[in-house]
C-alpha cells in the first residue's frame, strides 16, 4: 500500500508540472495553423559555375538548410522549384526581410592584412563609408529610388577601394575554415561575434596575427568583400601570434545583427549567387475553419470515447478516463518542453495515441474481468489482469515504435511531425497505462465501498460473487 501511495504523489507532482509546463511554455504551430514567411530563392551561375546543374542546387539547399536551423525556425518547408530556384516556407516568421538577410547573404568571410603605409586612405575612406549609410537610411524613407540606386554604387566603390588596400594571406584565411560562430554580449550594450577556427585555420590565424602584431597595421575583417572590422594586434603576441584557435569580431553590432552573422557563418557560404525572387508573408494554408473543425472533431472523438469506457467498464472505465486527462496533459507537456512543433499531422499522431492508450487499458480490463469470471479475488484479479496484459501492450508499442522510426527517418516535413508526436504519445500512454491505471485500480480495491464486483464485472455469475469479493 505504501507503494501505491508514493507512485500517487509522484502521479499529482507530475501532473502540476505538466499543468506549469502548458501554461508557461506555449506550443509552437506550424505554417498550415499560423502562417509566416515564404521566399522564393533564385539560384544564378557564375564565373566558375558556369550552369546551375541539381549538384549545385543541392549544394545551395543545405547552406539555406544549415541558416535556418541556426535561425530556430521548427518544420520549415524547403523544396527546389524547377531547375534554378529553391522555396523557403518559415512558420511564425513574419519578417521576411529579416529572413532575406540571413539566407540570401552570401557570407563570404576573409581575414586580411592592411597594406603598409595606408593609414590615412583607410580612415578617410572609412568616414566617406558612414556618411554613405547614413545617407542611405535616409534615402530609404523617401523612397526616391533613383537617389538609393546612385548612393548604394557609391557604397560599392567605396568599399572595394578600402578592399583594395588590403591584401589576402597565403593560403586565404577564409569561413571554410570556420567550426563555430556565435554572437556574444560585452559587458556594455554592444554585441561581438565569437569565432573558432579549426587546426588549419589556427595555424593560419596564429601566422597572421604574429606578421601584424606591434606593426600598428591591421587585420581586415572581410564579409562579402565588405569589411566589417579591422582590429590591431599587440606587440606582446610578436613571438608566436594570437594562438588556440579563437578571434572576436568586435565591429559594435547589435543583438540581432551578431547573431544573425554568426547563422550566416555557421551556415556556410553561398556555393553560387542567389538573389531573393520572391518574398512574402503567407497565412495558415489550412484555414481558421478548417482548424476549428479539426479540433471540434478530435474533442468529439475523445468525449465518445470517455462516455464508452464507463458506460462499457464502468469504474475501471473511469479509472480509463482519468488515467487519459493525465496521459493529455503529460502528452501536452512534454510537447511544450521539446519544442515540438505541432501541425495538423501532429495533432492527428497525438489523437492516434490517445486511442493506443485507451487500447492498453482495453487490454488490462478484459484480462481482469476473465480472472473475475474464473473466480478469482477481485485484487488478485486485478494484478493479474495487468500482469497478463503487459506483454501485448509492450509488443503493440514497440511495433508503433519501429514503424514511426521509419517514418521519421525516411519522411520530411508534415510526415516527420506526425511521426514525432505519435512516437511521445505512445510512450507517455504507456506510462499512464501501466502506472497510472495501475496505482488507481489498487486504490480503488482498498476502499471497501468500491469492491463490489458489479462495478468491475457485471456479469459475474451470482455463485462466483462470494469468492470473488474476498
Amino acid at each position: 500500500m505504501q507503494r501505491q501511495r508514493s507512485l500517487l504523489a509522484l502521479i499529482i507532482v507530475l501532473v502540476i508540472a505538466s499543468i506549469t509546463a502548458i501554461a508557461t511554455i506555449p506550443v509552437p504551430l506550424g505554417l498550415d495553423l499560423r502562417g509566416g514567411s515564404q521566399l522564393t530563392i533564385q539560384v544564378k551561375p557564375s564565373e566558375e559555375i558556369k550552369q546551375i546543374t541539381e549538384r549545385e542546387l543541392e549544394a545551395v539547399k543545405k547552406v539555406v538548410e544549415g541558416r535556418i536551423n541556426g535561425l530556430g525556425v521548427s518544420e520549415p518547408v524547403i523544396q527546389t522549384v524547377g531547375n534554378d530556384k529553391i522555396l523557403v516556407q518559415l512558420p511564425g516568421v513574419n519578417d521576411p526581410e529579416q529572413a532575406e538577410r540571413i539566407l540570401g547573404g552570401t557570407a563570404q568571410l576573409e581575414f586580411r592584412t592592411q597594406k603598409p603605409n595606408t593609414d590615412t586612405q583607410i580612415f578617410a575612406l572609412q568616414v566617406s563609408r558612414r556618411e554613405l549609410k547614413a545617407k542611405q537610411e535616409e534615402l530609404r524613407k523617401s523612397n526616391d529610388q533613383e537617389a538609393i540606386a546612385k548612393n548604394q554604387a557609391e557604397l560599392q566603390n567605396n568599399n572595394q577601394a578600402i578592399a583594395e588596400l588590403f591584401e589576402s594571406t597565403n593560403p586565404p584565411l577564409t569561413g571554410k575554415y570556420l567550426k563555430d560562430a556565435q554572437g556574444e554580449p560585452t559587458q556594455g550594450t554592444n554585441w561581438n561575434v565569437a569565432l573558432r577556427f579549426d587546426t588549419k585555420g589556427g595555424e593560419l590565424f596564429a601566422d597572421l596575427t604574429k606578421k601584424l602584431a606591434g606593426t600598428g597595421r591591421t587585420i581586415g575583417i572581410f564579409l562579402d568583400n565588405e569589411l566589417i572590422s579591422s582590429p590591431t594586434v599587440g606587440v606582446e603576441f610578436a613571438a608566436t601570434g594570437i594562438t588556440g584557435g579563437s578571434a572576436v569580431i568586435t565591429g559594435n553590432f547589435e543583438a540581432e545583427e551578431a547573431n544573425n552573422l554568426g547563422v550566416q557563418l555557421r551556415g556556410g557560404a553561398l556555393p553560387v549567387p542567389v538573389e531573393i525572387a520572391e518574398r512574402r508573408t503567407v497565412g495558415a494554408t489550412l484555414g481558421k475553419d478548417s482548424i476549428q473543425s479539426s479540433i471540434y472533431a478530435g474533442i468529439g472523438g475523445l468525449a465518445l470515447v470517455l462516455v464508452f469506457m464507463v458506460v462499457y467498464y464502468r469504474l475501471p472505465g473511469l479509472i480509463a478516463d482519468v488515467s487519459l486527462v493525465i496521459y493529455s496533459l503529460l502528452t501536452w507537456a512534454t510537447f511544450c518542453l521539446l519544442g515540438v512543433t505541432l501541425t495538423l499531422p501532429g495533432i492527428a499522431g497525438f489523437i492516434l495515441s490517445i486511442g493506443m492508450a485507451v487500447d492498453a487499458n482495453v487490454l488490462i480490463f478484459e484480462r481482469t474481468r476473465e480472472e473475475l469470471r474464473a473466480g478469482k479475488s477481485l485484487y488478485r484479479s486485478v494484478e493479474s489482469g495487468f500482469y497478463r496484459a503487459f506483454s501485448s501492450i509492450l509488443d503493440s508499442n514497440v511495433t508503433t515504435w519501429i514503424a514511426c522510426a521509419a517514418l521519421f527517418w525516411l519522411g520530411s516535413g508534415l510526415v516527420k511531425g506526425f511521426a514525432l508526436t505519435l512516437a511521445l504519445g505512445v510512450g507517455v500512454s504507456m506510462f499512464t497505462a501501466i502506472t497510472c491505471s495501475r496505482t488507481l485500480m489498487f486504490l480503488a480495491v482498498s476502499i471497501p465501498s468500491w469492491r463490489k464486483t458489479e462495478l468491475y464485472c457485471p456479469k459475474v455469475s451470482a455463485s462466483n460473487k462470494a469468492e470473488v469479493a474476498q
